[in-house]
């Protein structure tokens, strides 16, 4: 209702404080709740399922919201090691080396399009489908930065992660785009690490949860959901407990709702795209919905949710 073009849904496992194990069914759920907005992944961790099931699952949310879904595809694990090795328990794993094989059989699979002589060629993703879910490759280094050049896919950065370089990781991409029999040009998007509130005060007070959050899960101590603002002024921290915080506060973006807007506009105008995705994690949920409406506002956004991708081969619409 707020003119925003999509919204993502992550993929962590055995975390205290985020608790998305299974996107796809979420997506499945808001299928029949929404109408006009894309909705997807960001992403499917692919190193923890077999790409034919991936296509399966996307083929089946093609079918339920037509013409609206987007597959991120990450390749971390989500996760630490324990919870890997148990979600990938028997004897075929996906190490994450076989990542770039993993995404192209899973483009393969989407586009029905393996060699006549390929031993999966015969096998179907169902149900059938004309349309298939727009891939985005999500990256933070310019090791998947180069999967998604050289396979010709299109690319979602998440500067939240990795600010440093990460416009030059961008430009690599687009100089050195292969384009593929899917997608003719690059196509970016970046996801970035906002919170706004009516204050900047307010604003400083509701990001600092997420970094908060952070803090405990690098020092092993992760919380059961993410830490409250009254919560956070009632803890004691270290001298290195703060350094941390305040390097968590320089990877985000937050203030009031034109300060949030012109720092927005900074970061596109470096990645030189428009297309910008918002991460937003605090403690209370009205704040949160509170700091997607004020942007709405302060961006005058007027989108319908369905984008038409002009440079594509894939017939979006």
């Amino acid at each position: 209702k707020w003119g925003y073009t999509r919204y993502w849904l992550a993929e962590h496992h055995s975390s205290g404080t985020l608790a998305d194990a299974s996107p796809e069914i979420l997506l499945a759920a808001m299928s029949s709740r929404t109408k006009n907005i894309r909705i997807g992944s960001g992403g499917v961790m692919l190193s923890h399922y077999s790409p034919l099931k991936v296509a399966e699952v996307f083929r089946m949310l093609e079918a339920l919201a037509p013409g609206r879904v987007d597959m991120g595809l990450g390749r971390a694990p989500g996760s630490d090691q324990m919870a890997s090795y148990a979600l990938q328990a028997g004897p075929n794993t996906y190490p994450i080396e076989k990542y770039p094989q993993q995404v192209y059989d899973l483009m393969r699979y989407l586009s029905e399009t393996f060699p006549d002589d390929h031993p999966f060629s015969r096998l179907r993703a169902m149900p059938a489908s004309p349309n298939w879910a727009v891939p985005w490759l999500l990256s933070s280094s310019m090791g998947s930065v180069g999967i998604a050049a050289k396979l010709g896919l299109p690319l979602s950065f998440a500067h939240f992660i990795a600010q440093d370089g990460g416009p030059e990781c961008v430009k690599w991409y687009r100089d050195n785009f292969e384009p593929s029999e899917w997608f003719d040009k690059p196509r970016v998007n970046i996801c970035i690490s906002a919170m706004t509130a009516d204050t900047a005060e307010r604003a400083h007070d509701l990001a600092t949860c997420r970094h908060v959050m952070r803090l405990m899960r690098n020092k092993g101590q992760e919380m059961k959901g993410v830490p409250s603002v009254d919560e956070i002024k009632a803890m004691n921290f270290s001298g290195a407990d703060k350094e941390f915080i305040e390097q968590q506060r320089a990877k985000s973006v937050e203030g009031d709702p034109e300060m949030v807007k012109a720092k927005i506009e900074s970061l596109a105008e470096q990645y030189e795209t428009d297309d910008v995705i918002v991460l937003t994690i605090t403690h209370d949920y009205a704040e949160r919905q509170r700091s997607y409406e004020l942007l709405a506002d302060t961006f005058e956004l007027k989108g319908e949710g369905r984008v038409e991708f002009a440079e594509t081969k894939i017939d979006l619409e």
